[in-house]
Parts: structure tokens; C-alpha cells; sequence
């Protein structure tokens, strides 16, 4: 069963920091680009990291030095270390995998909330 799922969600203050992890089965990760994308309360889903099977990252403006992805092929896991996390992080946050020529592929989403 193909099958991504996210976790490591929580509640902090502003400042802290959390660790997503997004779990992935029923697929051949190697070869699966990776991204964690943000939906905010109102606002469209975007991307604020990525990695691909070549490791080359790309982040959004405003996680740059804060947000870190990585990937692991062998437990087949995409992480996301998020640093000095502000209320506008607040969101919910979700593993995509993508293949080109192949549909994309989602988990269902952890929530992050950062209070003031």
C-alpha cells in the first residue's frame, strides 16, 4: 500500500523547535523528489522545502536558515527540522513525493501551531 505519513507535529512557543518526519511505504523512495509543503489557516497550500534524489535542496524565502530538509533512502524518510519557529509557521504541514510522469503523492498532514 503506498502510503506517506507525517509526523512530529505539536505545539511550541515562538522560538522553539520541532522535527517532522514524513514515512514513506509502497514505494521506491530513491527515486521520489521530496517536498513539505504549509497550508495556513485561510491561505493556499505552499512549498516551503524540498530535496531531490540528488540531495540538491530549495527552500522558500522566509524558512531560509531556519528550516532544514533532509532525506533518508534507507528507512525511506523525509524530515524537516524547523528552528526558531514564529506564529506565522502555524499551519498544517504536508509530505508530498513526487516522480515525474506519476501522480504526486501526499500524506494527510500534521498540524504545527506556534504561540506568541
Amino acid at each position: 500500500q503506498v502510503r506517506l505519513v507525517e509526523s512530529g507535529g505539536g505545539a511550541v512557543q515562538a522560538g522553539g523547535s520541532l522535527r517532522l518526519a514524513c514515512a514513506a511505504s509502497g514505494i521506491t523512495f530513491p527515486i521520489y523528489d521530496m517536498a513539505w509543503y504549509c497550508q495556513r489557516p485561510g491561505k493556499q497550500r505552499e512549498m516551503v522545502a524540498s530535496i531531490t534524489v540528488a540531495r540538491i535542496t530549495n527552500y522558500v524565502d522566509f524558512v531560509k536558515g531556519r528550516f532544514f530538509i533532509s532525506r533518508d533512502n534507507v528507512k525511506k524518510i523525509a524530515s524537516l527540522e524547523m528552528n526558531s519557529l514564529q506564529p506565522e509557521d502555524t499551519g498544517v504541514y504536508y509530505c508530498a513525493a513526487h516522480y515525474s510522469g506519476h501522480d504526486d503523492l501526499w500524506g494527510q498532514g500534521t498540524q504545527v501551531t506556534v504561540s506568541s
